[in-house]
Order: C-alpha cells, then structure tokens, then sequence
C-alpha cells in the first residue's frame, strides 16, 4: 500500500492510498478517514460506495462526512468504482460503462472478464488490506452507497448479512436488470442469459431469499432519474413482500447530485453509528 496524502481535519485524519490488486489486475485508489479516537483502539467502519463517472473523491470532497464521523467515532472507506488504467478495456465516450461504472460486479465476459471484478474487491480483497493496515474492528461493518454506488452497498449488503451490521443508500439503483442505464452494462459485462444477472439486483435476490434485516434509503423526488433508472417503488415492493424493514424517504424537491447527499448525510451516518456502536 503507498499513501499518495494523509491530512488532518477534525482531529483525525484523511489519507488517500494506492494498492495493486490482484483481483482487478491494476493500481486501485481508495480513501479512508480515520477518526481521533482511534488512538485509543479499533473503531467501527463504514463503508461508501460512490456512483457511475465517480472515484473515492466524489465523496471525500463533497460529501461533508468528516466532522460527525469524528464525533461519532466511524472509520469511513471511500473505494474506486472501477478498474483504472490504460490496459483496461473501456468505452470513452460511454459514462454508463466501462471506468468510472463498475457496477460492483465481477464480470464473467471478456475483455472485460480480466479486470472488472470489483465485487471481490469491495468484498475480499480490500477488506483483508483494511484490517491490516487499519484501526478498523471488523465485526462492526457498515456498508451505504449513492446511485449505481447504493445498488452495490445494498447487494452486497443482502448476500453478507453475517459481515455487516447496517445498510442505507441514496438514491440507489433499485432494479438494474430493468433499468435502461443499467442493462447495457449487464449485458457486456455479465452476458446476455439475464438470470445470471440476478446476483447482482437487490430486487431479484430479494425475490430469490436473499434477506437483510432493515434498509434505509433516501431518495429525492426531483431525481431527473427516478422512474427509469432508480426505481424505488420496486424495492418497496420486494422488501414488504419479503417482510424486510425499508425506512424509504421520498425527499421532495432534490435531485441526484451532492447537493441532495451531503444534506442527509448525517441522518445516514447516525444511523450506522447506533447499529454499529450499540
């Protein structure tokens, strides 16, 4: 792991490191806060996920997470949301797709098969180098996303339900096997027999018995994407007919944009707080 900055800020601190993973076959950044009181001893952590054409710095920068999370004491992990580099096969001139969209999937198409992995990433490989290099207590992990960001969060979230404690988004991706933004992707990245795309939707492996104990989601009404894209009715749907808990905030008069997240994102974080410090 190189460190590329470390800064302080409310009295902890805010590094940003490179890896090479083997799983993505390329150098990945990712961000970590680190709150003061980890210098007393391991803290719990929360994982972010960031959305399509975002990196770690999408959030680090605008998301106004830092000061409760050092109140509250949170470690909070900003990974990548892709595979980077000039050997990774990407469409330029398609923000839907390729770096900067990940998906949260592992790929099973090539050319695509070789790099895009990056469930194992979020879920095996950077964990192991967190715990490692890290005041991190793995057995209190939260996990909450944005847009294509709150899709991975919330799968990842429901097919590990022993690992982690709390799940929440904005405006996720409810249903990507549907989705018009997200079937394309799919389909290159997964192939054109759709089942096997349901591993990767909240709503199919909800469907399939998949189960987490309570979700929170918020979602603006003034979301330019919110009835192709993000479908959060649906998700309403499979949660009560699964009998899962959905708090789903329908937030009149926001958009997509960090605008509508930095504002409700102390409301997430204290959430995560009472469920991973309680």
């Amino acid at each position: 792991m190189k460190t590329i900055s470390i800064d302080k800020s409310y009295g902890g601190t805010q590094g940003v490191y490179v890896n090479r993973s083997e799983v993505c076959d390329c150098d990945m950044t990712f961000a970590v806060f680190v709150p003061p009181q980890a210098a007393a001893g391991k803290l719990p952590v929360l994982w972010y996920l960031s959305g399509l054409t975002c990196t770690h710095a999408n959030v680090m920068d605008k998301g106004e997470y830092r000061r409760l999370a050092a109140e509250l004491g949170l470690v909070i992990v900003c990974p990548d949301t892709s595979p980077r580099g000039d050997h990774v096969p990407d469409e330029a001139d398609n923000w839907q797709f390729g770096k900067g969209a990940g998906f949260y999937v592992d790929a099973t198409e090539p050319p695509y098969s070789a790099n895009y992995r990056m469930y194992s990433y979020i879920v095996d490989e950077l964990p192991r180098l967190l715990a490692a290099e890290f005041p991190v207590d793995m057995d209190r992990q939260g996990i909450f996303g944005h847009s294509m960001g709150g899709h991975g969060a919330i799968t990842i979230a429901l097919k590990n339900p022993d690992r982690f404690r709390s799940c929440s988004a904005f405006a996720p991706i409810s249903h990507p096997s549907v989705s018009g933004w997200s079937k394309p992707a799919f389909r290159k990245y997964l192939g054109a027999d759709e089942k096997t795309w349901r591993a990767y939707d909240a709503c199919s492996l909800i469907e399939d018995g998949h189960r987490f104990p309570e979700l929170f989601v918020d979602q603006g009404t003034a979301d330019s994407f919110l009835e192709d894209g993000l479908r959060p009715d649906e998700l309403r749907q499979a949660c009560e007919a699964a009998g899962i808990g959905l708090k789903l905030r329908m937030q009149e008069g926001y958009g997509h944009s960090y605008f509508f997240i930095s504002t409700f994102m102390e409301d997430h974080l204290r959430w995560h707080a009472q469920k991973l410090t309680n």
